[in-house]
């Protein structure tokens, strides 16, 4: 189901009118308050709105959904652009200082983490690492918080690769650093929401040019998908206001090791090299 045919808030404007009283109050209260129902629980849901939890379920179905995980999986698909860091803040306010909520967020990740890896494509990223190692240069594209996960990735790859360029996110430089690029070329493309116009401009200008994508995003749905040759997701947080980049970065490590176990020779070789002028101009502090 996607967020674009099936999207959630949609089907209850289309619906509205055969719901329950019950139901039709569970409606105008997501229609109110769509960030927070998002991340509820069906119990809570119905608690706040005050029917029961079965109540709930019912709605789901009335919506066509199989139950309440699929109509709220839905909705947090239909909101990732929608919601604003103000209100992406609010929902930060739910953590419970007096529950520990440092162990909270961090079983949040590695929930991340889990359902990354039960999603994972190894096909996919085995086409991924092919087409970087056929490719004449390797370019590496990741704007606002996204660049940190392409400075990363683009800083290991230029131990193992030829030759690997870090888009710069300065709007004004984006376009001058793609301009040699052509059919020869691979484009690493990093979009989590709230996905960056400035992003699909860049990569449509790529493909243009007859480049190769590989994009790395959070879903199937997302706008970057239809637009690569080969893509790879990351389950993203929406619940704070800070972009959860574990999952993407855990990601990112088994991209790079990929690689390496393809170049291993040449990888040892540069590394050792690398060791000689790291010990030469004392790059790092003695033991």
């Amino acid at each position: 189901m996607s967020s674009t045919s099936n999207d959630l808030l949609n089907r209850i404007e289309t619906n509205y009118l055969g719901l329950s009283k019950g139901q039709k109050r569970i409606a105008d209260y997501i229609l109110a308050n769509y960030d927070k129902v998002a991340f509820m629980t069906a119990s809570a849901l119905g608690d706040v709105v005050g029917v029961s939890e079965s109540t709930v379920v019912r709605f789901a179905n009335a919506l066509d959904y199989e139950g309440y995980p699929q109509l709220q999986k839905a909705l947090q698909e239909s909101i990732k652009t929608k919601l604003t860091t103000v209100q992406r803040f609010e929902l930060s306010e739910d953590y419970d200082i007096g529950e520990n909520y440092l162990k909270q967020i961090m079983a949040s990740d590695m929930e991340n983490i889990r359902k990354t890896m039960d999603a994972i494509d190894e096909e996919m990223i085995q086409k991924s690492v092919d087409a970087l190692l056929k490719a004449r240069k390797v370019y590496v594209l990741g704007l606002r918080s996204s660049s940190v996960l392409a400075n990363y990735l683009g800083f290991y790859l230029n131990f193992i690769l030829d030759s690997v360029a870090i888009v710069p996110s300065g709007a004004n430089d984006l376009f001058d650093q793609l301009l040699n690029i052509t059919e020869d070329d691979v484009l690493i493309t990093f979009s989590f929401p709230r996905y960056s116009k400035t992003t699909y401009e860049v990569v449509e200008f790529a493909k243009s040019q007859g480049a190769k994508l590989i994009g790395i995003t959070d879903s199937t749905s997302s706008p970057l998908v239809p637009l690569s040759d080969y893509y790879m997701t990351a389950k993203y947080n929406m619940n704070t206001f800070i972009d959860s980049l574990v999952a993407p970065m855990s990601l990112v490590n088994t991209l790079i090791i990929a690689v390496s176990i393809c170049e291993k020779d040449k990888v040892k070789k540069s590394f050792g090299k690398l060791e000689g002028i790291w010990e030469n101009y004392k790059i790092y502090n003695p033991k």
